[in-house]
């Protein structure tokens, strides 16, 4: 009998008030997948907008060097790439409705694991291919007008140094942060339930 009054005891001091509701889970579940769709949404639309943009420009307007063709091409090889990289991953996020904890913990791990793919390899085929075709868009104006090449060029290593340099890894940061603070609060959800 003693057992069960320490039990009974014990039942009624736990507190479970910072325990979130289901439907609060729920919530946090359903913004994080609307979220990462939104931006992935965000990145496809851009890219292939950015693509036809490279590639009207390079129809409408008659260049006379080859290097000017083969930058636009390695311009939009790079958006297209990056476009499907995330039209990839969007497969994942649909099917992200009825986790339970444990799943969406295992799906933020693996979320975890693509984001560091994401910077290490994917950016920097991206950032390589369009630093490129820039570099090789730009020559023919360059090569005409020799004053501005200087000038041309300084803007374009100074922008390429500032994304590659500070900004990719601040949006890398960013994005590991959120990550991190949505699966340590699933995590302590999950260690208070056991």
């Amino acid at each position: 009998m003693n057992n069960l009054d320490d039990m009974k005891s014990l039942w009624r001091t736990v507190t479970t008030d910072k325990l979130p509701t289901s439907e609060e889970m729920l919530k946090l579940i359903r913004k994080f997948r609307r979220e990462k769709l939104r931006n992935k949404w965000l990145v496809i639309v851009t890219c292939l907008l950015s693509s036809c943009l490279v590639v009207a420009a390079l129809i409408i307007a008659h260049f006379k060097m080859a290097t000017t063709y083969a930058g636009g091409i390695l311009v939009v090889i790079a958006a297209l790439f990056l476009a499907f990289n995330n039209i990839r991953s969007l497969k994942r996020f649909y099917h992200m409705d009825d986790y339970d904890n444990l799943k969406f913990l295992e799906f933020l791990a693996k979320t975890r694991e693509n984001q560091i793919r994401y910077y290490k390899r994917t950016m920097v085929i991206v950032i390589s291919l369009s630093a490129s075709g820039w570099i090789l868009y730009v020559y023919e104006l360059v090569y005409h007008y020799p004053m501005w090449s200087i000038i041309v060029y300084l803007i374009m290593s100074v922008y390429l140094g500032v994304m590659w340099f500070i900004v990719r890894p601040r949006s890398f940061k960013r994005d590991q942060g959120k990550l991190n603070a949505t699966r340590e609060r699933v995590e302590s959800i999950l260690n208070q339930l056991k």
